[in-house]
């Protein structure tokens, strides 16, 4: 009997995670943005400072949105808050779709309502597997955020085909409102917390796990980390395809260049995440900067075959972000408090999402070039790498 069990509890965790993958897949999305960003300048008008504060704004809403959700998804559970993260994700899709392509009305849905949604579900997967999988915290955490690292291969392939067939953008934001919203929910209902784990010994002994972060030097050095690997990321997957087709790749080979930066992400994620598992906190500085120098040398890709490698390196470094720091968090504090503590450290996400693709944008508007943003991005990058080296 007790082997029965055991194996349906194996089972169950692997349903769980799948589920998880999936959910991150969708909500990956949001990485194929510049996918969407040609045609609505072109159809609608869209500036460059524009369409890349429409995606710093969905980034800042998911980040803030994780950063409430994390303390209350003990209380609320993980499948009624990625249940309820599904419907805001498609409906701001939806009410994007019938903006009749105003700068506003793309930005309150794309960039609120579905910004909502990715932190409802965002952070609903990443809790939950670490929690079934304890002893394998970073491969875990890179397998379940795979998904959303992935995500935009999927949509921008997608995207790009759906535009070559003729639909408008608003066309397609329908569309996926429908589908994505869904698939989402259906996803949710597989997630629960593992037996042992929802009670409320479980939850204090979260908390108390993370006591003591503002004025411990390993919280912060992650706050920085976090920050300047994703400015650096964010700025460039903004504008990723714009940033391609200026180069002298077409809008099909800069489609392949977006994809090929979200295959990186994917891959980077469970590569890093399993890393970290074996070597520790000198991964972290060590993928940084990879990171910064992948973005640096897409500013110097002489052919487009060229760039589209480059890009998965970008990505590949990138993905990094994403798991390396929740494992350090598991590390440091335990694998209770990474919805208490990890969405703290994901605030700096948020203000390098608000800043880097906007900021993206103005330097474009001034220079008529990328070469700038590529080098800030690349700055930036280095600078969360040489944070890392700062000693307890």
């Amino acid at each position: 009997m007790l082997n029965v069990l055991g194996r349906l509890r194996r089972m169950k965790r692997y349903v769980i995670l799948l589920a998880s993958v999936v959910m991150q897949l969708v909500l990956g999305g949001v990485y194929a943005w510049s996918a969407f960003v040609p045609a609505l300048q072109a159809q609608y008008g869209l500036t460059g400072w524009q369409g890349g504060s429409i995606f710093g704004t969905t980034i800042i809403v998911f980040t803030v949105t994780l950063f409430w959700a994390g303390p209350h998804l003990p209380r609320i559970g993980p499948r009624r808050m990625a249940a309820a993260g599904g419907l805001c994700y498609g409906l701001g899709y939806l009410v994007a779709g019938y903006s009749g392509g105003t700068w506003w009305g793309i930005g309150l849905g794309i960039g609120l309502l579905s910004g909502i949604g990715i932190g409802l579900g965002y952070v609903c997967p990443l809790t939950t597997c670490v929690r079934w999988f304890p002893r394998y915290k970073g491969l875990v955490t890179g397998i379940a955020v795979a998904g959303f690292g992935g995500g935009a291969l999927l949509l921008a392939e997608i995207v790009a085909r759906q535009l070559e067939m003729g639909h408008s953008p608003l066309a397609i934001f329908r569309g996926l409102g429908v589908v994505l919203g869904l698939l989402i929910i259906l996803c949710a209902m597989a997630l629960s917390w593992p037996a042992t784990d929802a009670d409320a010994d479980h939850h204090a002994a979260a908390a108390n796990a993370a006591q003591g972060w503002r004025r411990d030097v390993r919280f912060w050095r992650m706050v920085a980390g976090m920050f300047g690997g994703t400015f650096g990321g964010l700025l460039i997957v903004g504008h990723l395809a714009p940033i391609a087709v200026g180069t002298g790749l077409n809008v099909e080979q800069a489609a392949w260049a977006v994809g090929s930066f979200s295959v990186g992400n994917a891959l980077g994620r469970i590569v890093w995440g399993w890393m970290h598992d074996h070597y520790g906190h000198w991964v972290v500085t060590i993928s940084m900067f990879f990171l910064a120098v992948a973005l640096f040398s897409l500013g110097w890709a002489p052919t487009a075959s060229v760039f589209i490698l480059l890009a998965l390196a970008a990505g590949f470094g990138f993905g990094a972000c994403f798991v390396v720091f929740a494992a350090e968090v598991a590390a440091c504090y335990g694998h209770q408090a990474v919805a208490i503590l990890y969405p703290k450290i994901f605030l700096a996400y948020g203000v390098a999402g608000v800043a880097g693709p906007p900021v993206g944008g103005v330097l474009y508007d001034l220079t008529g070039g990328y070469w700038g943003p590529i080098v800030l991005a690349a700055g930036l990058a280095l600078a969360g790498a040489l944070s890392q080296l700062i000693r307890d």
